[in-house]
Protein backbone atom coordinates (compact mmCIF):
# COMPACT_ATOMS: atom_id res chain seq x y z
CA UNK A 1 0.00 0.00 0.00
CA UNK A 2 1.50 3.58 -0.73
CA UNK A 3 1.89 6.08 1.45
CA UNK A 4 -0.57 8.87 1.47
CA UNK A 5 1.26 12.36 -0.08
CA UNK A 6 0.35 15.33 1.83
CA UNK A 7 1.49 17.29 -0.67
CA UNK A 8 -1.42 16.43 -3.33
CA UNK A 9 -4.70 18.24 -3.15
CA UNK A 10 -7.72 16.39 -2.26
CA UNK A 11 -9.95 18.72 -1.69
CA UNK A 12 -12.74 18.17 -3.56
CA UNK A 13 -14.89 21.08 -2.07
CA UNK A 14 -13.29 23.24 -4.04
CA UNK A 15 -13.27 22.15 -7.32
CA UNK A 16 -17.34 21.07 -7.17
CA UNK A 17 -18.07 24.93 -6.22
CA UNK A 18 -15.92 25.97 -9.23
CA UNK A 19 -18.38 23.77 -11.30
CA UNK A 20 -21.00 24.84 -10.35
CA UNK A 21 -20.03 28.54 -10.74
CA UNK A 22 -18.97 27.60 -14.46
CA UNK A 23 -22.33 26.05 -14.94
CA UNK A 24 -24.33 28.93 -13.50
CA UNK A 25 -23.47 31.18 -16.75
CA UNK A 26 -25.00 28.96 -19.38
CA UNK A 27 -28.02 28.54 -17.05
CA UNK A 28 -28.62 32.35 -16.95
CA UNK A 29 -28.43 32.61 -20.84
CA UNK A 30 -31.13 29.87 -21.32
CA UNK A 31 -33.33 31.51 -18.87
CA UNK A 32 -32.81 35.02 -20.39
CA UNK A 33 -33.46 33.58 -23.72
CA UNK A 34 -36.64 31.89 -22.44
CA UNK A 35 -38.11 34.71 -20.94
CA UNK A 36 -37.24 36.95 -24.41
CA UNK A 37 -38.95 34.50 -26.33
CA UNK A 38 -41.76 34.38 -24.23
CA UNK A 39 -42.21 38.10 -24.97
CA UNK A 40 -42.74 36.66 -28.90
CA UNK A 41 -46.10 36.99 -30.48
CA UNK A 42 -49.22 38.90 -31.00
CA UNK A 43 -51.73 37.62 -28.30
CA UNK A 44 -52.02 35.68 -25.25
CA UNK A 45 -51.96 32.23 -27.51
CA UNK A 46 -48.94 32.38 -29.19
CA UNK A 47 -46.71 34.55 -26.11
CA UNK A 48 -47.64 31.44 -24.07
CA UNK A 49 -47.10 28.88 -27.12
CA UNK A 50 -44.04 30.12 -27.41
CA UNK A 51 -42.43 29.99 -23.97
CA UNK A 52 -43.57 26.98 -23.24
CA UNK A 53 -42.12 25.59 -26.57
CA UNK A 54 -39.07 27.23 -25.15
CA UNK A 55 -39.15 25.65 -21.65
CA UNK A 56 -39.99 22.47 -23.20
CA UNK A 57 -36.73 22.44 -24.86
CA UNK A 58 -34.20 23.93 -22.19
CA UNK A 59 -36.04 22.16 -18.54
CA UNK A 60 -38.72 19.41 -19.97
CA UNK A 61 -42.14 19.16 -18.92
CA UNK A 62 -41.91 21.61 -15.98
CA UNK A 63 -39.90 23.49 -18.08
CA UNK A 64 -42.91 24.04 -20.52
CA UNK A 65 -45.63 25.02 -17.70
CA UNK A 66 -43.04 27.76 -16.68
CA UNK A 67 -42.83 28.88 -19.75
CA UNK A 68 -46.74 28.85 -20.58
CA UNK A 69 -47.10 31.01 -17.10
CA UNK A 70 -44.46 33.53 -18.30
CA UNK A 71 -45.83 33.74 -21.51
CA UNK A 72 -48.87 34.19 -20.33
CA UNK A 73 -47.26 36.78 -17.56
CA UNK A 74 -45.71 39.20 -20.34
CA UNK A 75 -49.23 38.82 -22.44
CA UNK A 76 -51.01 40.84 -19.45
CA UNK A 77 -47.81 43.54 -18.74
CA UNK A 78 -48.36 44.02 -22.55
CA UNK A 79 -51.67 44.57 -22.13
CA UNK A 80 -51.45 47.16 -19.11
CA UNK A 81 -48.79 49.34 -21.05
CA UNK A 82 -51.81 49.40 -23.90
Amino acid sequence: MAALDATKNTDVGSDMTMRSFLMLGPMLGMSASALLLAACGNNMEQRAATGAATGLIIAGPVGAAVGAAVGAVVNEVEEEKK
